[in-house]
């Protein structure tokens, strides 16, 4: 579920100093894009196939092949298997993926290795392994806690199976536990999703993601609303949703570090880290997006293309300064905190400079605030933060 590049927006961290983004342009971040489901959701755009789990022991030997040529030397920080339902995978699948990813990589001793898992797909023995072999963060896309509205966005899983699966983990040794959650689903109610957001924290969470549902024309869900079946979501509605989402876990101690996320201390993804803060992030697989070297490049989004040759791209080119600054400022100011300006004029110069008149404009309209060194997106600015955001694009 995690993309990249300028419209690469609507991941996932936070910004911390000069030196810990100096730390992360020694590592790499590797991600592994996992594209098989039992059946893709309603509102879906990611790229993953239903009903051809059969092609997976070839996808993880074309994974392989893929991993084996594409080898740094760069301590690895964070390992993320993102899909997809990577939870489809068998334990013996997942171990022989990691074991060539350990026999390739040098890895950091304290290393966050993170798997993405639906409820539907978890059982005792499974879990308990996966924690055996290392790892140690799990995400559960739980979406909602109404059975309704899972079944409007076209989840295979029941509420009483995200709790079930949560116990499991908890049980199997998992300390580092993230639950993914949707609002502006059409009709949602304040009501329904206060109760969505307390019966997640109920469960004790160590991460929570909150993503605003987001509909591409080509979705079945687009069609439902566009055909009258469904509701059109209401954007009033989905304001007073964020910014409940933010009293409730605010009351539950939860800190809100990025746009779309919420951490225990401690607990923020690493993973994400280097995706925010524009540090050096392998991706394999099909679609998968890779950032390192100033190079940006993206593989093939088509399963069988990737099958046949696992070396196909549909981007492959260096980012020039005018972009790699306008991506820094973006993903940075997603953060809570923002963008330190000493750090980013140190690091960009006359490129970061440019900008000062956007800045200016956008705390007028009251979306930037300075708070000491830095500038972040003000209380409205974060809902509005597309707002702020097209304004940075370089024009080409």
């Amino acid at each position: 579920m995690h993309p990249a590049g300028l419209l690469f927006i609507t991941s996932r961290l936070l910004a911390k100093s000069a030196s810990a983004i100096s730390i992360l342009m020694d590592k790499v971040a590797i991600y592994i894009h996992i594209p098989f489901c039992l059946k893709k959701c309603s509102y879906c755009s990611f790229v993953s196939y239903g009903g051809r789990r059969d092609f997976i022991p070839r996808y993880i030997q074309a994974l392989k092949k893929e991993i084996s040529t594409r080898v740094v030397d760069n301590p690895v920080a964070t390992i993320y298997f993102g899909g997809g339902t990577p939870s489809l995978l068998t334990v013996g699948q997942i171990r022989e993926l990691s074991d060539w990813l350990k026999a390739n990589f040098t890895f950091d001793n304290e290393i966050e290795v993170s798997l993405e898992a639906n409820p539907g797909t978890l059982n005792k023995d499974f879990l308990s392994e996966l924690r055996q072999m290392g790892i140690n963060r799990l995400s559960l896309g739980a979406q909602s806690f109404h059975n309704d509205e899972l079944k409007m966005l076209g989840r295979v899983h029941c509420a009483e199976d995200i709790e079930a699966a949560f116990h499991l983990a908890r049980n199997a040794g998992f300390t580092n536990i993230n639950l993914d959650l949707i609002y502006g689903i059409p009709g949602q109610s304040l009501m329904k999703w206060e109760e969505t957001l307390k019966s997640a924290v109920r469960l004790g969470p160590e991460h929570l993601s909150c993503y605003l549902l987001t509909l591409e024309d080509d979705v079945p869900l687009t069609q439902s609303i566009s055909d009258g079946i469904l509701p059109l979501p209401d954007d009033d509605v989905a304001c007073e949703q964020y910014e409940l989402a933010e009293a409730v876990l605010s009351e539950y101690d939860y800190e809100h570090y990025e746009l779309s996320n919420w951490a225990k201390p401690g607990f923020r993804c690493q993973h994400n880290l280097f995706y925010w803060q524009l540090a050096p992030y392998l991706g394999f697989g099909v679609a998968a997006h890779s950032f390192i070297n100033g190079h940006r490049r993206a593989n093939t989004g088509k399963l069988d293309t990737y099958l046949d040759n696992p070396f196909s791209i549909e981007e492959d080119n260096e980012l020039d300064k005018t972009h790699e600054v306008a991506e820094a400022t973006i993903l940075g100011l997603r953060l809570t905190e923002g963008i330190d300006l000493k750090e980013m004029d140190c690091r960009f110069g006359d490129m970061f400079s440019k900008y000062k008149p956007v800045f200016e404009d956008t705390m007028g309209l009251g979306l930037l605030e300075l708070a000491g060194n830095r500038i972040r997106l003000t209380d409205q600015g974060r809902f509005l933060s597309n707002e702020v955001f097209w304004r940075l694009l370089p024009d080409s």
